[in-house]
């Protein structure tokens, strides 16, 4: 039986002019529009085709190789392109438009916007349906992550605190205003890692890899950035903070350790107002 809202792989039990139908077990079969039908290889009846399963316009199932921008359990920035009384619609990427009930919005949105949603799949019409109340659906149980940690994050809003972002499609967790070192917004996916744990769970994140690798890491971009501009870099201790983090995306704390580890090794010069390769 076929999963709503997600990617199956079924097999092919009829081919017709107008797609195939696929087997769905219990719920019997379930059809392929022939425009879905992949163009690269023919399909036979035997072969199993990952698809997505969801209900079309008169509440059908039906199948799709389009890649939505959400599945049933997952997370996602979606663009609002309508609004009625019934609620908002959101398009993730099918021909049929995601609802988001008025009642599950957080806050006012107008066509055009842009909200984190979480889809879920209502029990009693097994539509797929979307909510921004996001609380009820991520874990509270403590989280096992480790300090230093790679994460993949989905920022969700601002806070007078940094930005809120949900950590795995798990955990709520904070990247902290002092960690901040590059643009960041609502909906935008990024690698983040783990600064901290606390004991009541709450998880503190930055945007920075720590650990040796990550210096050198940052040691070979400055280098490769004084290639770049002649062997030369107009960046001293009066540098603004934000013009490092512009360039470099990391702290002025950071930079400074970078270049002095750069220097020990006698490969640059740090002057005043700028740094230059060594000769």
């Amino acid at each position: 039986m076929a999963l709503i809202g997600r990617f199956n792989s079924l097999q092919v039990v009829k081919y017709t002019d107008f797609g195939l139908y696929l087997d769905d077990g219990e719920d019997g079969e379930i059809l392929l529009p022939r425009r879905y039908v992949p163009r690269d290889r023919p399909s036979e009846v035997g072969d199993r085709l990952d698809v997505f399963v969801y209900l079309d316009s008169d509440d059908r199932l039906i199948a799709t190789t389009l890649r939505p921008k959400i599945q049933v359990g997952g997370f996602a920035s979606l663009k609002v392109v309508q609004i009625d009384r019934v609620g908002l619609f959101l398009d993730w990427g099918l021909p049929k438009d995601l609802l988001l009930p008025h009642s599950e919005e957080k806050r006012p949105l107008q066509v055009g916007d842009h909200c984190v949603v979480h889809a879920y799949l209502d029990a009693r019409t097994r539509r797929i349906v979307a909510t921004a109340r996001l609380d009820r659906y991520l874990d509270r149980t403590p989280p096992d992550y480790r300090p230093g940690q790679a994460v993949e994050l989905l920022v969700v809003e601002q806070t007078p605190l940094g930005f809120k972002a949900i950590v795995e499609g798990r955990h709520w967790g904070l990247i902290h205003r002092n960690e901040l070192f590059k643009p960041v917004r609502p909906g935008m996916r990024e690698r983040g890692y783990i600064r901290d744990v606390r004991a009541d769970g709450r998880i503190g994140l930055t945007l920075q890899p720590a650990g040796q690798a990550a210096r050198d890491e940052l040691a070979e971009r400055i280098l490769a950035r004084l290639d770049e501009e002649g062997g030369t870099l107009p960046f001293g201790d009066k540098t603004p903070p934000e013009r490092i983090a512009q360039l470099f995306g990391v702290s002025k704390g950071t930079f400074k350790k970078a270049i002095g580890g750069l220097y020990k090794q006698g490969l640059i010069v740090i002057h005043d107002d700028r740094i230059e390769r060594s000769r």
